[in-house]
């Protein structure tokens, strides 16, 4: 079994594994760098715990209809975790039970542990995107940021519940479809208390947006060359800072924006790293090298395709 294959749902019905298997399911997938980052973060524990020798992860490129499917096999096939990306997210949500209380308000989950009948999930995006803005922007979500999220998906909802959770100033969540976002923003309500949590269409921003914005983009906008911006920061008062999620492609249309701009920029590769870490936390209870996962990431990064 090759740790870099990319593997199908047919893989399962002959899979013959025999140590303890991780796995990320997307669709896409063949752009995710979390084997190599998993893995060189296992082959480091495994110094210091020989029982890590024997775990691997890998990728499987699922469409979004076979993902019950995919996870019965898994569980069959004694998969020990998954993670889940885009667009796997919400729909997993949807028919796994035991979801843990963190993760219930998010409605999303993006971490699979294996529990004797089915799977326990858990959601560790929030977890990673407050520590990567913090690492890499030098900012601490608070009551001192106003937050503007781009998006309503499943990312969106764990970033904006981590928002409200850490208390920001206030939170516009700007989605070009309304019911999508509306939805969203009454989800996520009975969450913010005191905080305003607004809606907004990016194609027609109101005129009383704060100044100092702290952008984040969870949307898909910016995975191809030939996407569009999802926000023009020049139609907003100038931001404090952007972070956008995607890691691949490393540079966004809505970095290299921010950076003709000489606003702070970010992509997702600290978010990546975070929340695979707390992820690995969960699967194996111990310790993990978070400095080795994101050398492994910077790598994969700049390895050929």
């Amino acid at each position: 079994m090759s740790e870099l294959k990319t593997y199908a749902l047919s893989d399962l019905d002959n899979w013959t594994f025999e140590g303890t298997a991780l796995a990320v399911l997307g669709h896409p997938i063949k752009h995710s760098v979390s084997p190599q980052m998993h893995n060189a973060a296992l082959a480091e524990m495994a110094k210091r715990d020989p029982r890590f020798a024997t775990w691997k992860y890998f990728r499987f490129d699922i469409a979004p209809e076979d993902l019950p499917v995919a996870l019965g096999k898994l569980h069959a096939r004694n998969f020990h975790g998954i993670n889940l990306t885009v667009p796997h997210k919400v729909i997993a949500f949807d028919f796994i039970s035991d979801v843990v209380l963190s993760a219930q308000p998010i409605g999303a989950i993006n971490t699979l542990m294996r529990v004797k009948d089915s799977w326990r999930g858990y959601n560790t995006d929030g977890y990673g995107l407050s520590n990567a803005i913090k690492e890499e922007l030098l900012l601490v979500l608070s009551e001192n940021i106003d937050v503007l999220l781009l998006g309503a998906g499943g990312a969106a909802r764990g970033a904006a519940v981590e928002c409200l959770q850490s208390g920001v100033r206030s939170l516009y969540i700007a989605n070009r479809t309304a019911s999508t976002r509306d939805a969203l923003i009454a989800q996520i309500k009975p969450l913010a208390h005191k905080i305003p949590v607004h809606g907004l269409d990016p194609a027609k921003l109101p005129n009383d947006l704060p100044e100092n914005l702290l952008v984040i983009n969870a949307t898909s906008a910016g995975l191809k060359p030939t996407d569009s911006l999802p926000i023009d920061l020049t139609a907003l008062p100038r931001p404090r800072a952007a972070f956008d999620m995607i890691y691949n492609p490393p540079e966004t249309p809505l970095l290299t924006q921010a950076r003709a701009l000489g606003i702070p920029a970010a992509n997702g590769l600290g978010m990546l790293v975070h929340q695979g870490a707390r992820a690995l936390e969960i699967w194996s209870e111990a310790a993990v090298p978070v400095d080795v996962m994101r050398t492994a990431v910077h790598s994969a990064m700049k390895a050929p395709a």
